[in-house]
C-alpha cells in the first residue's frame, strides 16, 4: 500500500513509513520545545511502540528523558518483567508511583469493586508534579475510544490536570503549539492517528519485543460480563463462576482486576494480524471493564486527569 500512486519512481512510501515519519516528527518538536518531558510506559504494546520510536527520534543517542509507570499493584506479573527488562536494556531512568503507598498511607481508599483503574489518577498528577514534568509522552490512539479521538496531539492540562474538550487548539499544516501556563502541563500523544493494526504491523516490521501475554497461551479464567477474566490474587470468581482453562491473549495491557482476555488461537504476530483483520471492536471496548461505567466512562476519567 502507498500514500500516492503518483510519487516518483523510488519514493513512494507505505503507510507505516508515513505514520512513523509524523510520530518521529511530533517527538523531535516536542523535545525542542519542552525543558522536562517524560514518557508514560505501562509496558503494553502502544507505550513500547512510543518507546521505540523515541530511540529512533534521537538515535543514535541514548532514550534522554525518564519512563513513568504508575504501579497499581493490579499489574499482571509477565508485564511488570517485561517493563523491567525493557529498562535495562535501554538503560532508561524509571519513575514509578505506586497507588499501593497512597493507600498504605491513607491517601486513597479501595473502591468497592476492588479495582484500582480510577486511583491512578491521584498518583499520576502527583508523579507529573513532583518530578516537575511540563509534557509527557503518551501511547494513546483516537481508534480506541470516542474520547480519545477528540483529542488533541498535544493535549492542554490545567493546574488540576483537568483535560477540557472544549478548549482545544487547532492543528494544522503539522503545527504543534505547547505553550501552556506556569502550573500546566502538556500530554502528547505521538501515535493518535495509528489504528491497532497499524500498532502489529509495524511491531511485525520493526521485530519489537512484547510481553506475553499478548500471544495465545493458556490461563485459568472465569466468565464476567461476557469477558474472560484470569485468576489472580485481585480478580476472583463469585460463587457462580466457574473457574476452566481456556486459550487466550491479551489485546490491551490493564489490571488484571478489570481487563479480559479473548479466546485466540494467535501466538505469533502474523496470527494476530490475521485475527484483526475480522474483529468488530477496539480492544478497549471488547476488554476493558472499566470503559463500561457508562457511555461517556473515558471521557469523564480524563477530564479528571486520568490518561
Amino acid at each position: 500500500m502507498t500514500i500516492t500512486a503518483n510519487a516518483p519512481a523510488g519514493t513512494q512510501r507505505s503507510v507505516l513509513d508515513a505514520l512513523e515519519a509524523e510520530s518521529i516528527h511530533i517527538i523531535r518538536e516536542v523535545l525542542a520545545e519542552f525543558e522536562k518531558p517524560g514518557l508514560l510506559f505501562s509496558g503494553g504494546k502502544d507505550s513500547v511502540v512510543v518507546l521505540h520510536l523515541l530511540a529512533k527520534a534521537v538515535a543514535p543517542l541514548r532514550v534522554p528523558i525518564p519512563v513513568v509507570h504508575i504501579d497499581t499493584g493490579h499489574n499482571f506479573a509477565e508485564v511488570l518483567n517485561f517493563r523491567d527488562s525493557v529498562v535495562e536494556k535501554y538503560g532508561l531512568n524509571l519513575v514509578v508511583g505506586s497507588v499501593q503507598e497512597y493507600i498504605d498511607r491513607g491517601e486513597l481508599t479501595e473502591l468497592p469493586d476492588g479495582t484500582r483503574n480510577r486511583l491512578q489518577t491521584r498518583v499520576l498528577l502527583d508523579t507529573i508534579e513532583n518530578n516537575e514534568f511540563d509534557v509527557v509522552f503518551g501511547g494513546a490512539r483516537r481508534d480506541e475510544d470516542k474520547a480519545r479521538a477528540k483529542e488533541r496531539i498535544l493535549s492542554l492540562r490545567d493546574e488540576f490536570g483537568v483535560w477540557d474538550p472544549r478548549n482545544q487548539r487547532p492543528e494544522i499544516w503539522s503545527l504543534y503549539n505547547g505553550r501552556h501556563e506556569p502550573d500546566w502541563h502538556v500530554r502528547a500523544f505521538p501515535i493518535s492517528n495509528w489504528t491497532e493494526r497499524d500498532i502489529w504491523a509495524y511491531i511485525q516490521r520493526e521485530n519489537i519485543e512484547l510481553p506475553p501475554i499478548y500471544f495465545a497461551h493458556r490461563r485459568q479464567v472465569f466468565e464476567r460480563d461476557g469477558m474472560w477474566r484470569a485468576l489472580t490474587p485481585v480478580s476472583q470468581p463469585n460463587e457462580d463462576e466457574q473457574v476452566i482453562i481456556k486459550q487466550v491473549r491479551y489485546r490491551t495491557v490493564g489490571d488484571a482486576s478489570c481487563t479480559g482476555a479473548v479466546l485466540s488461537a494467535a501466538d505469533t504476530v502474523e496470527k494476530v494480524l490475521d485475527e484483526l483483520a475480522i474483529a468488530t471492536l477496539t480492544e478497549r471496548g471488547a476488554t476493558r471493564a472499566d470503559d463500561r461505567i457508562s457511555a461517556a466512562g473515558m471521557e469523564d476519567r480524563k477530564t479528571e486527569g486520568y490518561f
